[in-house]
């Protein structure tokens, strides 16, 4: 049983919405064009799929695309979106289900935090390693994922203001720890009303995503800030990790 949220109908019917953000092209082509480059036409595994962000267009692009996703009703939006047949997928947990084809993929990838919803650390190393099972010698892991903002943190705080927004109010609270988190999510209707939901996540950093790596049989090819290739430093609050299969 993986310790991820499994999202409702609900969150399938308003993720698009409320991720528009991340749809947008300044957003979407730069990432649409690394994946691109590196897949080198070869196929393409994307775990936690979604409604299809990435996995459609990347699709649309020409490469063909295979999809893990835990949620039902996400898999069901994306089908709004494109066939079966043009963009198939395995309904499971990203850990342990295997989709066929293993062994052969080119690239598989896991973006926008996404590994930070297996909430233990004993899934997350099992998650490089299902990827590494998926790939072929010299295939690619792709990792998208935030960097903790802790050292935003004052002796005995335990939360940070992620996103201070008309309408919406977001603020994560920290376990030090267990690297257990929650993001906590305060939206005001038009009519004056206050909608709270919340999510579990288990944040990494970026060494202990290399060890996960390196207990996978990857070698750390490249990391940059983001997709455009900015240079990762000290000071970056997210990362793009390439990873090369030994």
């Amino acid at each position: 049983m993986t310790s991820s949220e499994v999202w409702d109908e609900e969150t399938a019917a308003e993720y698009d919405d409320a991720a528009a953000p991340q749809f947008l092209p300044e957003v979407l082509e730069p990432t649409i064009d690394l994946l691109d480059r590196l897949s080198a036409g070869g196929p393409v595994l994307e775990l936690a799929i979604g409604t299809g962000r990435v996995g459609v267009p990347l699709r649309h692009r020409g490469a063909r695309v295979t999809g893990i996703e835990l949620s039902a009703p996400m898999v069901a939006r994306l089908r709004d979106k494109i066939s079966e047949e043009e963009l198939p997928v395995v309904v499971g947990d990203m850990a342990t289900t295997t989709v066929p084809g293993a062994g052969d993929f080119a690239l598989v990838l896991l973006v926008w935090n996404s590994i930070s919803n297996l909430r233990t650390q004993a899934e997350q190393v099992q998650c490089f390693r299902n990827a590494a099972h998926h790939l072929r010698p010299g295939g690619r892991f792709v990792i998208e994922l935030w960097v903790p903002p802790i050292q935003r943190l004052t002796p005995g705080q335990h939360a940070v203001p992620m996103s201070v927004d008309d309408g919406h109010l977001i603020f994560d609270t920290y376990d030090l720890a267990t690297q257990e988190c929650a993001s906590h999510h305060y939206r005001w209707g038009a009519d004056g009303s206050i909608r709270y939901a919340t999510g579990h996540f288990r944040y990494i950093w970026p060494s202990e995503c290399d060890l996960m790596a390196r207990l996978a049989g990857f070698e750390l090819e490249s990391r940059f800030e983001d997709w455009n290739g900015t240079p990762f430093t000290a000071v970056s609050e997210s990362h793009v990790s390439v990873w090369r299969k030994s």
